[in-house]
C-alpha cells in the first residue's frame, strides 16, 4: 500500500477548513492529518504529527500566513501550498510567498457549479500531490474516479500538414512550466537579451495571479514581460504569459505571429494547458519553433512537444537536478520530443544560440 500524503490545513475560516478537508480526504492518496485556525494552533499540531504538506491561508489572526511560511521554511521546511481568494491586491502578497519558498498557489474552494467544484477538486489535489514530491532544496494521478483527462483535441485539432512554403523564418520560443516554474521562469527570462526572439509562456497558475507575476518579471528583466491578451503580437524582446484560467494558442497571419486567448475545458487537468500551446506552435510555426519544458508535476506538454518536434521544432527540457518536480520534463523526454536536456542556468543561452543559428 502506498503511503498517504499527510496534509495539515491551516485557515481561520471553519467553512474553508471543512471544505478543504472534505476534498482532500476524498482522494485515496491523501490523508488530512489535522486542521488549525491559525499558525499558533498549527505549530502545536505539528508537535504531534509532522505533515508532508501544509495548505496555508494568507490572512489570519495573531500571525499572517507569510510570517508563518518564513518560520516554517527557516526552522523546519515542509512543502507549503498557499490557499487564497482571487484578488488582484492579494496576488502581490502571493508572489512574495512563492519567493519565500511556497511550492504553489491554489484558489480557496467556494460554492459554484458542479463543473467548478470538480475543477477545484482537481486543482487542489494535484497541487498537494505535486508539493509532496517537491525538492525543497530547489526552492530559494489519483486512483479515484475522476473526469477524463482531456487532450489538446478538446481545444485545437491535431497538427495540420506543414505548408510547403513558410511565410516567415522568424523564430519563436514557446515555454511550458508548472510547480516550481515561477522561479525557473524568472531565471530564464532574466538571462534573455533585449533582442531575443518572441517568447510565449504557459505557467500553471490561477487567474488574477498571472498579471502580478508578469508585472514582477517585467520589473526585473531586460525584456518586456506582460500577461497576454487575445490577438497580442509576438514581438522580439517580449514575453507573453498566458492568463490564468484561459488557454493560449500561437497563431500566424502572414509573417506575423500572434496569440489567441480562449476558454475551454481543462486539458491534461490544466487551463491554461502547455499541450494546447505546443500543438498550436507545431501547426502554425513548425521548424521556426524553439520549445522549452520546465519543472512541473504531471505530463502536460509531453504530447505537444513531440508534435512540435515532428513538425521540425528544436526542443529543450530542464534537467532533473535543477527541477523542483521532474514530472513534465521527464514525460516529454520519454515521449521522444526532446532534443537536448539542460540545467536551468544553461537554457536561455542555448535558446539564444539556436535562434541565431
Amino acid at each position: 500500500m502506498t503511503k498517504k500524503i499527510k496534509v495539515l490545513v491551516v485557515d481561520d475560516s471553519a467553512v474553508v477548513r471543512s471544505t478543504l478537508a472534505e476534498i482532500l480526504d476524498a482522494d485515496p492518496d491523501i490523508e488530512v492529518a489535522g486542521t488549525a485556525g491559525d499558525p499558533f494552533a498549527a505549530a502545536k499540531r505539528m508537535e504531534q504529527v509532522v505533515p508532508d504538506v501544509i495548505t496555508l491561508d494568507v490572512e489570519m489572526p495573531r500571525m499572517d500566513g507569510l510570517t508563518f511560511l518564513r518560520k516554517i521554511m527557516t526552522q523546519h521546511p515542509v512543502p507549503v501550498v498557499m490557499c487564497s481568494t482571487l484578488t488582484e491586491k492579494g496576488s502581490e502578497t502571493l508572489m512574495r510567498a512563492l519567493e519565500y519558498g511556497a511550492v504553489d498557489i491554489i484558489q480557496k474552494p467556494r460554492l459554484g457549479t458542479r463543473q467548478f467544484l470538480e475543477e477545484s477538486r482537481i486543482r487542489i489535489t494535484d497541487a498537494v500531490k505535486a508539493a509532496a514530491r517537491a525538492n525543497l532544496r530547489k526552492l530559494t494521478a489519483p486512483r479515484m474516479v475522476v473526469q477524463p483527462k482531456l487532450s489538446a483535441d478538446a481545444v485545437i485539432s491535431g497538427p495540420a500538414p506543414r505548408p510547403a512554403t513558410l511565410q516567415t523564418t522568424e523564430k519563436v520560443v514557446v515555454v511550458g512550466a508548472s510547480t516550481g516554474g515561477t522561479e525557473a521562469l524568472r531565471e530564464f527570462l532574466e538571462a534573455m537579451p533585449m533582442d531575443c526572439p518572441g517568447i510565449v509562456i504557459v505557467q500553471h497558475m490561477p487567474e488574477m495571479f498571472t498579471a502580478a507575476f508578469a508585472k514582477r518579471l517585467d520589473g526585473i528583466c531586460r525584456i518586456t514581460v506582460k500577461e497576454a491578451a487575445d490577438n497580442d503580437t509576438v514581438l522580439r524582446g517580449q514575453a507573453l504569459i498566458a492568463p490564468g484560467n484561459r488557454h493560449m494558442l500561437l497563431k500566424r497571419s502572414g509573417a506575423r505571429y500572434h496569440v489567441e486567448v480562449k476558454d475551454g475545458p481543462l486539458v491534461r487537468r490544466h487551463r491554461p494547458s502547455v499541450d494546447v500551446l505546443f500543438r498550436s506552435a507545431a501547426r502554425y510555426a513548425g521548424p521556426n519553433v524553439i520549445g522549452v519544458i520546465m519543472t512541473g508535476m504531471g505530463d502536460d506538454g509531453a504530447v505537444g512537444m513531440k508534435e512540435m518536434k515532428d513538425a521540425g521544432a528544436w526542443n529543450i527540457a530542464q534537467d532533473e537536478a535543477t527541477c523542483v518536480v521532474y514530472g513534465m520534463p521527464g514525460e516529454a523526454v520519454k515521449a521522444g520530443g526532446v532534443d537536448k536536456i539542460l540545467p536551468l542556468e544553461r537554457i536561455a543561452h542555448e535558446v539564444v544560440h539556436r535562434a541565431a543559428g
